[in-house]
């Protein structure tokens, strides 16, 4: 369980108890479904990170959206490749590191909460982006977008820190996106529709 959702856990279960004391049986039982619903929207499960050099992981649950060339967005400001990752209200909304490496650099952007599917989302929305410099020294952008819902992009990561290709670096409450910038040393390894899982599935390797 991830520990940002605990203050919403205790509201709604609380809620539930007052209602339940007072016999208010439909907002007792409405307040106990909301209950349900966040611990179960900020559940935070392990996941067995796969070995090997080169590979990159995702650093989301969710699918798949876009896959294409782009600069806007990345940090780097160098050709790079973007995979869109898109999280409905019931994925996994803690997000993991891709790589083994280092932050480089993180900006945060205030902006809007328009529907995180939506391309003018990326530049538009509220986001928080990391530069991640891997072992080899190549430079990878992560996106965290705000949408529609969420309204609140949560990074424990800092400038500096060494984290390892799986690690937890931060969440995003209620339904969003996360957009990773790849340089040309990597290839992606899946394609627009796949489900994929945090810090599990793997997007892109290292070209030989």
């Amino acid at each position: 369980m991830a520990k940002e959702g605990l203050p919403f856990i205790f509201f709604a279960a609380g809620a539930s108890v007052i209602f339940a004391l007072l016999e208010w049986e439909i907002a007792a039982v409405a307040a106990l479904a909301v209950t349900a619903f966040v611990l179960y929207f900020f559940r935070d499960p392990e996941r067995v990170v796969p070995d090997g050099q080169g590979l990159l992981v995702s650093p989301a649950d969710g699918k798949v959206i876009e896959i294409e060339q782009a600069s806007e967005g990345a940090i780097s400001r160098q050709a790079v490749t973007r995979v869109s990752i898109f999280m409905n209200v019931f994925n996994v909304h803690v997000n993991r590191f891709p790589v083994t490496g280092t932050v480089k650099r993180i900006e945060y952007q205030p902006g809007s909460f328009l529907p995180a599917d939506q391309k003018k989302a990326l530049i538009r929305n509220e986001q928080n982006k990391l530069l991640i410099a891997d072992e080899a020294g190549n430079e990878i952008t992560v996106v965290q977008v705000a949408g529609l819902i969420a309204r609140r992009i949560v990074c424990w990561a800092e400038t500096g820190d060494e984290l390892k290709k799986g690690q937890r670096f931060g969440l995003i409450r209620f339904g969003s996106r996360l957009d990773i910038y790849l340089p040309p040393q990597y290839s992606v390894c899946v394609r627009q529709g796949r489900k994929v899982w945090a810090g599990q599935t793997i997007i892109a390797q290292l070209k030989k």
